[in-house]
């Protein structure tokens, strides 16, 4: 396996196909933006004038979109899987409601083409140096197939299960348990806040106590800045925190606290705050409780 199409140069996919070129692949790759397709060149890969032009002759076809949508697009619409050859491997890396995935899938196997549900955590920063946490559903064989496609972009490769949407699944619940833990973070920030404790001294002191998580870590820092710089944006714990709620209702699960942490995203992102980075959730407690934001 050789040559890799790629569609979906963004922030995360611009760093995933510079590091597959650098583990000796081939890489075609196709954006709507054609800087970004103009800057894979600028680093060894080849540019791709559509989606279909990006999988012809590919081993391996990675889609790292927005969404179902685009990748259903992608797929049909712009007919990158007529152009895939026969029994290559499209690889979906996106983050999307299961159903959806397991309806592509379907879509993809019925057209003689293998499907592996493969998204991703670790953000920009885990694309970049190529330590994502790759999240693999297909038959097994299919996931020995792609597993140095998958290696070189993330270096913790996991076989979640047989069937595409347990993927998507495990993802799901990973985004669940990030929006959850930012948003009560920002919600105990809070309530320290309205009492005019220094969140400086709050965020050493829980950084080393038994309530300490990653996010604490990780998003506490940013909430205490007037202006943190962007790792991750509100409006993509909107869209993922949606996606949690819909696996939910498919599961018949009851989901409180994922649909809370959702609202307080929304309302975030309804400020016109959305492109700012998620840490920043903690606006809306700073609104709903009238305390001052960090200068």
């Amino acid at each position: 396996m050789t040559t890799v199409g790629f569609i979906g140069l963004g922030s995360m996919g611009m760093p995933m196909a510079r590091n597959l070129l650098a583990k000796g692949f081939r890489v075609r790759g196709f954006d709507m933006r054609a800087e970004s397709v103009q800057a894979l060149e600028s680093v060894g890969g080849t540019s791709a004038s559509s989606a279909a032009g990006a999988a012809a002759g590919a081993d391996a076809l990675v889609l790292m979109v927005v969404n179902a949508a685009q990748a259903d697009a992608a797929l049909f619409a712009d007919g990158a899987l007529e152009a895939l050859p026969a029994g290559a491997a499209v690889i979906l890396m996106a983050t999307c409601p299961p159903g959806a995935v397991a309806a592509l899938a379907q879509r993809v196997e019925a057209a003689g083409r293998r499907f592996v549900d493969a998204p991703v955590s670790g953000g920009v920063v885990g694309a970049v140096a190529g330590t994502l946490s790759i999240m693999a559903a297909a038959p097994a064989e299919t996931v020995q197939r792609v597993r140095p496609v998958l290696a070189a972009m993330g270096d913790k490769v996991f076989h979640v299960g047989e069937r595409p949407g347990q993927g998507a699944t495990v993802k799901t619940v990973n985004q669940l348990l990030c929006g959850v833990h930012i948003a009560v973070v920002a919600e105990a920030f809070a309530l320290a806040a309205k009492v005019g404790v220094d969140l400086k001294v709050l965020l050493e002191i829980m950084s080393g106590s038994a309530a300490s998580s990653w996010m604490l870590k990780d998003r506490g820092p940013r909430m205490l800045e007037a202006e943190p710089g962007i790792t991750s944006a509100v409006d993509i714990f909107v869209k993922d925190l949606g996606i949690v709620l819909e696996a939910g209702r498919d599961a018949k699960a009851a989901l409180p606290l994922a649909a809370v942490a959702h609202q307080m995203f929304l309302a975030t992102s309804g400020r016109g705050e959305g492109s700012m980075d998620d840490s920043q959730v903690i606006r809306s407690y700073h609104a709903v409780n009238g305390t001052p934001l960090p200068r």
